[in-house]
């Protein structure tokens, strides 16, 4: 092999080393979301498929909704899919997100022991925590800016009430597991998404006391990160994940998640 023939086939390989490097690089987005979303097991069942469909890897970094957006607007993420849509509108607003598009929804619930002490049990969640703070009943809130927490404070203010001066009230500044885990171990009350609380597995005395109320509706929503305020986002590969969950294929795959029989979030992209 003369010297020539050697250099040429090392540029060739070294050429062919960094396409098939940026290739790889460029199959794989950041998502931020929710811990509700993480600790449903939604995504252990919807990746998969859209990896299958799209060749393209999501690694998930599961927060708050605050915080998801917030890692979001430093541009360390290329798509998001939380929920507390007022937040997400006003990301959008900022110029931080491209188009919100609604994907899916379920709902919130509240928990609390079984003997329900504080008579919580019911379909009205203000007049439940208007009994929460009546009887200084132990509460766990999530404390985190997270959907879950931006709810909550919303049935709180409808109830006239200023949960922090209650002597029951703990904020946990943690994801909904953690904030679970507390209140079964405590005998507290939380207020917790339904996905969750369906794959949470050490309940211990506690049960859903307060679940129907329309107030209680809890939406998602998923929008690609603006590569005009950051330009290393990977628009076209994030813009694959949006088009493709809120595709009949996508929407179809979040129905068939299901606990014992139980659906975990219900599909309503283009509602």
């Amino acid at each position: 092999m003369t010297l020539k023939t050697f250099i040429t086939r090392r540029v060739l390989l070294c050429a062919v080393w960094a396409t098939t490097s940026v290739w790889a690089q460029a199959q794989s987005i950041v998502m931020s979301s929710t811990t509700s979303t993480e600790q449903s097991g939604l995504f252990a069942h919807l990746l998969p498929a859209f990896k299958k469909a799209s060749g393209i890897d999501v690694k998930v970094v599961a927060l708050g909704t605050g915080q998801a957006l917030d890692m979001a607007r430093r541009g360390d993420a290329d798509v998001v899919l939380v929920h507390d849509q007022v937040a997400e509108e006003k990301f959008v607003a900022d110029g931080f997100g491209l188009k919100r598009l609604p994907v899916m929804y379920n709902d919130f619930v509240l928990i609390g022991p079984k003997a329900d002490p504080a008579a919580t049990k019911g379909k009205d969640i203000v007049a439940a925590l208007a009994r929460l703070s009546a009887t200084q009943a132990a509460f766990v809130s999530r404390g985190d800016k997270s959907g879950t927490h931006a709810a909550e404070l919303r049935f709180w203010k409808m109830a006239n009430l200023e949960p922090a001066k209650g002597k029951g009230y703990r904020e946990c500044g943690c994801g909904m597991g953690p904030a679970l885990n507390i209140a079964a171990s405590t005998g507290a009350y939380v207020l917790s998404d339904r996905a969750t609380w369906l794959n949470f597995k050490n309940r211990a005395d506690l049960a859903i006391l307060v679940e129907g109320d329309q107030r209680l509706f809890n939406q998602y929503g998923v929008m690609v990160v603006n590569p005009a305020r950051h330009a290393h986002v990977k628009q076209a590969e994030a813009q694959k994940f949006v088009d493709w969950i809120t595709s009949a294929a996508g929407q179809g795959v979040i129905a068939d998640y299901k606990i014992g029989g139980e659906q975990l979030f219900f599909p309503n992209a283009g509602k």
